[in-house]
């Protein structure tokens, strides 16, 4: 299996220098050759297995010979056995055709965890034979930063600088970072919002020399090894539903488009999808871009579900190389012209290749916390404002009364406390395993929101890819 970049003019990678990378040199995302495609015997094969040996199998065509099946599992194992449930994600009935898929039962509380575990464990083996050091830099608009600094505390030759917007998310999501004291983790709060902490990183990585004398890697969606850990899922529920022999569709509350994106991989590589349901708060670009063609920048407004106050999209670019034939000179220069102008027009044929698996969505504050208090009050779920989101987007949605409809519940409601009582009257209380997180001491710099000033930070208290032996 090897990796090619999205703009064409990078090389083509294995898998473990793929994610050691993260971002490729030419500035675009790396995605595979050509997709591996399960048969429906294959499929079927999946109904009765652990989450561990579906992630195995799912999983196994990605890695290639980078790890032997025997450690992907080892692996698998590891980053599971931190979950709360048995079942890792399972299912929740809500009607007689609406379910949740829970990804939120890892160690901080939302979907992240299901890649990142996984994700810290393979950045340790991959550098365990190499005389490097990797420097993580990230942005986070909540999840994402709690998630990676969870799976990478105090590991060996790693440092970690994320970056997230000040003011912008959760008490409990900024806590889950800020509370983590280990000292190769460093929580940076930016004067900006996720879009600039997101420019910031992919600014980082675009100096060379920097990139070059930290050996920065990623552990945003930009890196395909989480994509690669987020199809799972897809496949997990999917045949408890009754694949290969029955379509699911699923609702995905998103902003950066990569947890959508797997779910996009998953059918490429053969299950059946009805529908994806691509769900937006007011930030909605993806909305735009689908059904109208629209894919242009706005301000941003900050909301209830801060993990989706997001106007640019990073992994859309991944979904829009597919939409131009997988001509990466085509697509780097249309993400040029993007980037210069802040907007790009979809062609109706690209709108309407989307649209043979892509629906979409705008939900409102409204509409949000009307379906929080549906899912208490019909079917007794409290639910946070992102999975309310994907949930209003699933019942609005107009497909066969016979597909069963899997709305991603991405966050635990005790994330966002407040959105939650102000809708249900109900106060999520935190389980037991992150309790103690508000008398914790909190540890954290507030900079500018500038390259220049992370980039000063990061010297300061960052370790470079070879340390200098003394003398």
């Amino acid at each position: 299996m090897r990796y090619v970049s999205t703009r064409g003019a990078a090389a083509a990678l294995g898998f473990e220098d793929v994610t050691l990378a993260g971002l490729a040199s030419d500035g675009g995302l790396y995605l595979p050759e050509s997709w591996p495609v399960f048969t429906s015997d294959q499929i079927a094969a999946l109904k009765g297995l652990s989450y561990v040996d579906t992630a195995v199998a799912v999983m196994k065509p990605f890695v290639a010979d980078a790890i032997d099946e025997a450690g992907l599992r080892a692996l698998c194992a590891a980053a599971y056995g931190r979950f709360a449930h048995a079942a890792v994600t399972p299912l929740v009935q809500l009607d007689q055709r609406h379910f949740l898929l829970e990804l939120f039962h890892g160690p901080t509380l939302a979907f992240k965890d299901v890649a990142l575990q996984l994700l810290g464990l393979l950045f340790e083996r991959f550098l365990s034979s190499r005389d490097t050091h990797l420097t993580i830099i990230g942005a986070t608009s909540g999840d994402t930063g709690s998630a990676a600094i969870d799976a990478l505390a105090g590991r060996a030759k790693v440092d970690v600088f994320m970056l997230h917007p000040a003011g912008r998310v959760s008490d409990v999501q900024r806590r889950q970072m800020t509370t983590v004291l280990a000292p190769n983790i460093h929580n940076i709060a930016i004067d900006g919002s996720f879009d600039d902490a997101q420019a910031i990183v992919k600014a980082a990585f675009a100096d060379t020399d920097f990139a070059g004398r930290y050996r920065l890697g990623a552990v945003n969606s930009i890196n395909w090894a989480r994509l690669m850990a987020q199809l799972v899922y897809y496949f997990y529920a999917a045949v408890r539903l009754g694949a290969p022999d029955r379509a699911v569709a699923f609702s995905v509350p998103t902003g950066n488009f990569g947890d959508v994106f797997a779910g996009y991989a998953a059918a490429k590589m053969g299950l059946p999808v009805a529908k994806l349901i691509v769900a937006t708060n007011v930030n909605d670009i993806l909305h735009r871009a689908l059904s109208a063609g629209d894919y242009s920048t706005g301000t941003v407004t900050p909301t209830a579900a801060p993990s989706m106050d997001i106007q640019v999209s990073s992994n859309f670019e991944r979904l829009l190389f597919d939409l131009h034939g997988r001509d990466g000179a085509a697509l780097s220069a249309a993400m040029a012209g993007f980037e210069a102008d802040r907007r790009m027009t979809l062609s109706e044929a690209q709108r309407a290749e989307a649209a043979g698996l892509f629906v979409s969505a705008r939900v409102d504050p409204d509409e949000m916390a009307l379906a929080m208090r549906w899912g208490f009050q019909e079917t007794g779920q409290i639910i946070d404002p992102h999975s309310a989101i994907g949930l209003s987007a699933a019942r609005a949605a107009d497909l066969p009364a016979d597909v069963p409809v899997v709305t991603l519940a991405t966050a635990h409601p005790a994330k966002f406390r407040d959105a939650v009582e102000r809708a249900t009257g109900q106060r999520p209380g935190l389980p037991a395993r992150i309790s103690g997180l508000f008398e914790r001491e909190e540890r954290y710099a507030t900079l500018p929101a500038t390259l220049g000033a992370i980039q000063e930070h990061i010297v300061a208290h960052g370790t470079p890819a070879r340390v200098a032996e003394p003398a």
